[in-house]
């Protein structure tokens, strides 16, 4: 149910504009989610660009998060429990200039999945580390992301 609305561009718009104002002009779209990978990307346009004509590093890291945070919400709202989720740590190297659209893919749904089992049976929670590599439309890597998760039941 969540995946479809995920995948649902014109119903995820309306969610960003609501909740996620700055992912709605950024132009973040959904690509792919699945239990193994989620991909977002992030359009190069002038509201996600800095002065030296590449795109600015926050808008790749809301991107980057997202792809993150989509497989734990997927596998999370399946439980139809209460949960908190918060980014603990972040990561980040930037390898090449980003300068035209550039896709967001972790594929670590199975970390993820792990870290979400073991928060439903402990009332602690769990954390989870997972990787999204950023590569542009032209093929090249441009940046690399950790994020280390925090998750709670309610």
């Amino acid at each position: 149910m969540f995946r479809k609305f995920a995948l649902s561009q014109n119903k995820l718009r309306l969610y960003f504009l609501k909740k996620l104002p700055m992912a709605f002009i950024a132009g973040l779209r959904v690509r792919e989610l699945n239990d193994e990978k989620c991909t977002v990307s992030i359009p190069y346009k002038y509201v996600n660009q800095n002065p030296f004509r590449s795109m600015y590093f926050a808008a790749q890291s809301m991107a980057a998060e997202l792809s993150t945070a989509l497989l734990a919400m997927d596998k999370l709202m399946a439980t139809r429990k209460k949960y908190s989720m918060l980014v603990v740590d972040m990561q980040a190297s930037f390898s090449k200039k980003a300068a035209h659209r550039v896709f967001f893919t972790c594929a670590d749904g199975n970390v993820v999945h792990q870290a979400v089992d073991k928060a439903l049976k402990n009332a602690e929670g769990a954390t989870f580390v997972a990787k999204t590599i950023g590569i542009d439309q032209e093929g090249n890597q441009v940046s690399e992301f950790q994020f280390t998760w925090s998750i709670k039941i309610k």
